[in-house]
């Protein structure tokens, strides 16, 4: 490339964040920071003997290149909003969880475990590193909660805290179903242990000791029978009240005459009956509910829109700042938004410029100039220095709210295809047990009651719900470990029948924050290179980013003098003597629908040339479209404007549809037309605009960059990197469907075995006892083999 300059050199990276120094003025014992943020960071570390930081991890920490103001956490002094934050307080200490997104390595681990070392007032900091929460307890006497969160923020894990935190309480874990599972597997035991002597037969001289197992067992049945199989009846009675017979009526059916016929066997003394039977029924069906919703608690699907919102926001009154709780704040409130805050109502923008990214509630990848007197939005963040705006309506009334409330147009999920099988299993076992009755009411009435109760003992549809819960609880194992996680094991079901995929563009096939830049204009040196890298570094502007990480490059230290950001205009300033100007040819950068976005630079008022700028897809995009195209109908739509489409038609094919300038309303309104026409779709986005879309899909599922960021309401989330693997997915949950309805057929053989005895009311314990472990056990190892050879099959984890 023509000039003079000096020779390119790749520029340091920093010992704190691993990101790349552009100006290499930054130094503290001989290591070099991208900013002055890390360089205090790496300072504190260093100064509290905890440097074993930096050793666990290459550069493990988060870049302070956005400096967070000082009075960010304020609200958090005043005792309305702290006392509803605590999760516990006496007389000397404070128990607090915070939400740290920025927890990624065991690096974090080690310094956030080790808080009280840099504030003595910390009497612990205890991490749930898979939720990436810290519970700190404090002595409030000697710092307070503000304190705490300015620390945290301090050392580059600013705490997350939103307005959902103010009316939703942690999530208490229900420890029920595990308690349940281990009264009936201790029962279960014990009663096959004091079941041998009625399987193998006694003398007459020891029927004593056999009355007192036979009671025995009766003992231990009554913990079962009224305790662990409870979820049973409530979902049968759930299900009967809304005139549908699901799944568990039968086995709860099943496991009530069990009991009976036992009990009764028992009292006249004519057999041990089959509580061992029944208990194992119960352990089984139980285990199965266990693993299959084995999901991940951390991870959260149901999210409305206080989720993304500050807690607390500044109010001018009487020309001063007052933290103020949102849920207080009123129509005509002046509300001062600072830099990189979000806006939590609509409202009149009243001083300032506004630089607004919308990217999250419209799609837009670029922020949106505003000046007084327009309007803005709930939803979208200030980029460019503070603003004030006159709020026009309540929070719960804002645009942003409404983009959550379409939960009730969402369509009703259908019924799993298990529980309409057990209606007909249930229709024809009372056949069954209807036919034996008329045979033995005609051949030998003494044998109705043994007949009819054998039929509903040995043909209870548990294997079939094993088959179910055990196979669907491998299958979400299999798909938690390539980190695609879904809601509930019914949503397998839902993938499997998936017709039609519709993608959001923006954030889900594109990379955010990730764009495509070219140059375009007279060549520059490596020495002008370096001068506008300088100069675009001193910006947090999206823009000025991106052509710092386009450029990438120094040319030794480099000062940049007199720097001004005109918000929504441009920055300028001068570096080693040289004027120069970043942004369009009037000071603005400009976006056209056939150009793009380009960014102009000026060197000493003589305009050199523009970056042009266009969406970065995913290196797998194309092999994944390519892949989904043989199957699948597929669209993609967008909030966007249409510069784009040529490059995604190529990528999409010519049968896919392509739809821009989306608002959310329209991206809900086109999944409906999809399903009118009898399709099954999957949405898959990553913003709030797609919100109303995934709730109406049959399936949404979220993108997410780091499956702990928040994300919409969705039926699943998907790791952005794993999305390579969408047609292996869902190929799997329909390899699901196959292995239970093999299982199913592998549990009639049993059945029929059973009901051969069962019908001529000749069903001993002992048989019972055979078929009824060897049918569960079988299934379990089919579901566990079939489902990991499909994964291995399909190169999966």
């Amino acid at each position: 490339m023509p000039g003079t300059g000096k020779d390119i050199v790749s520029p340091p990276l920093c010992a704190h964040c691993g990101e790349a120094c552009i100006t290499q003025g930054i130094i503290l014992e001989d290591k070099f920071f991208c900013c002055e943020g890390c360089k205090m960071v790496y300072r504190i570390i260093n100064q509290n003997g905890l440097c074993s930081y930096y050793d666990l991890n290459a550069a493990p920490g988060i870049t302070q290149s956005v400096k967070v103001r000082e009075d960010k956490f304020a609200f958090l002094d005043n005792e309305k909003i702290a006392d509803r934050l605590i999760s516990f307080k006496d007389e000397k200490q404070t128990h607090i969880t915070f939400y740290l997104p920025q927890m990624h390595c065991s690096s974090c681990l080690y310094l956030l475990e080790n808080l009280a070392r840099l504030n003595p007032a910390v009497i612990s900091s205890t991490v749930n590193f898979t939720r990436k929460e810290a519970e700190v307890i404090f002595l409030h006497h000697n710092t307070s909660l503000r304190k705490i969160a300015e620390l945290l923020t301090a050392i580059g894990y600013e705490p997350y805290i939103s307005l959902n935190d103010l009316k939703q309480t942690r999530p208490v874990i229900d420890r029920s179903t595990i308690f349940q599972l281990g009264v009936a597997g201790f029962c279960f035991g014990n009663t096959m242990l004091l079941s041998f002597p009625e399987y193998l037969g006694v003398d007459a001289g020891e029927e004593g000791l056999r009355n007192i197992f036979r009671w025995a067992n009766l003992v231990l049945s009554l913990p079962v029978f009224f305790y662990s199989a409870l979820p049973f009846y409530q979902s049968s009675w759930k299900s009967l009240k809304h005139g549908f017979l699901n799944i568990d009526a039968p086995i709860a059916l099943a496991v009530m005459i069990t009991f009976v016929r036992s009990l009764w066997e028992v009292i006249s003394g004519s057999g041990g009956g089959y509580f061992d039977s029944m208990s194992g029924i119960v352990f089984f069906m139980l285990a199965g509910r266990l693993l299959q919703d084995r999901t991940y608690r951390q991870l959260s699907f149901e999210r409305d829109y206080s989720s993304y919102f500050p807690i607390a926001v500044s109010v001018m009154k009487e020309g001063k700042e007052m933290p103020t709780l949102l849920p207080e704040i009123k129509i005509n409130d002046t509300l001062l938004i600072h830099n990189e805050e979000l806006i939590p109502a609509d409202g009149i923008l009243t001083r300032g410029k506004a630089f607004i990214d919308y990217s999250f509630v419209t799609g837009e990848s670029l922020p949106v100039r505003k000046e007084v007197g327009e309007m803005v939005y709930a939803g979208g963040k200030q980029t460019a220095g503070n603003i004030e705006i006159l709020t026009v309506k309540a929070v719960a009334q804002s645009y942003l709210t409404q983009l959550w409330n379409r939960h009730d147009r969402a369509p009703e999920k259908a019924k799993s295809f298990v529980h309409q099988v057990s209606k007909y299993f249930t229709l024809v076992v009372f056949t069954i047990a209807t036919v034996s009755a008329v045979y033995w009411q005609i051949h030998d009435p003494a044998k109705i009651w043994p007949a009819v109760t054998a039929v509903f003992i040995i043909a209870c549809p548990c294997a079939l719900l094993l088959a179910n819960s055990f196979t669907n609880g491998h299958i979400l194992r299999i798909l938690v470990r390539n980190r695609f996680y879904l809601r509930k094991a019914g949503i397998i079901e839902d993938v499997s029948k998936v017709t039609h995929i519709v993608f959001d563009k923006t954030g889900t096939l594109t990379s955010p924050g990730e764009q495509t830049i070219s140059y375009d204009g007279t060549p520059l040196t490596a020495t002008q290179k370096a001068q506008i890298a300088a100069l675009a570094s001193c910006s947090n502007h999206p823009l000025s980013k991106a052509i710092v990480k386009h450029l990438g490059l120094t040319a030794g230290n480099l000062t940049v003098q007199g720097f001004v950001e005109k918000p929504g205009e441009g920055i300028e300033g001068f570096i080693n003597d040289a004027w120069i100007k970043i942004g369009s040819p009037a000071s603005s950068s400009s976006s056209s629908e056939k150009k793009g976005t380009s960014v102009y630079v000026s060197i000493e008022n003589k305009t050199m040339g523009c970056f042009r700028f266009s969406n970065r897809y995913r290196d797998f995009v194309p092999s994944l479209l390519k892949q989904l195209q043989k199957t699948y109908s597929l669209s993609v739509i967008s909030g966007d404007n249409a510069f784009e489409e040529e490059n995604l038609r190529r990528l999409a094919g010519k049968k896919s549809a392509l739809l821009f300038h989306q608002k959310p309303e329209d991206k809900l309104n086109y999944i409906q037309s999809l399903q009118k026409k009898g399709e099954r779709v999957m949405m898959i986005g990553d913003g709030l605009n797609d919100a109303g879309a995934l709730q109406q899909s049959d399936t949404g599922i979220a993108v997410s960059e780091q499956t702990n960021n928040f994300t919409p309401a969705s039926d699943g989330i998907i790791a952005a990197d794993q999305l390579e693997w969408l047609d292996r997915f869902i190929r799997l949950c329909r390899i699901n469907r196959k292995i239970v309805i093999a299982s199913f057929i592998l549990s009639i053989v049993y059945n029929i075995i059973g009901l051969y005895f069962a019908v001529q009311g000749t069903l001993s314990p002992l048989i019972a006892a055979i078929l009824m472990p060897s049918s569960s056990l079988s299934i379990v190892l089919l579901t566990f083999g079939a489902s990991n050879g499909a994964a291995a099959a399909l190169k999966l984890k």
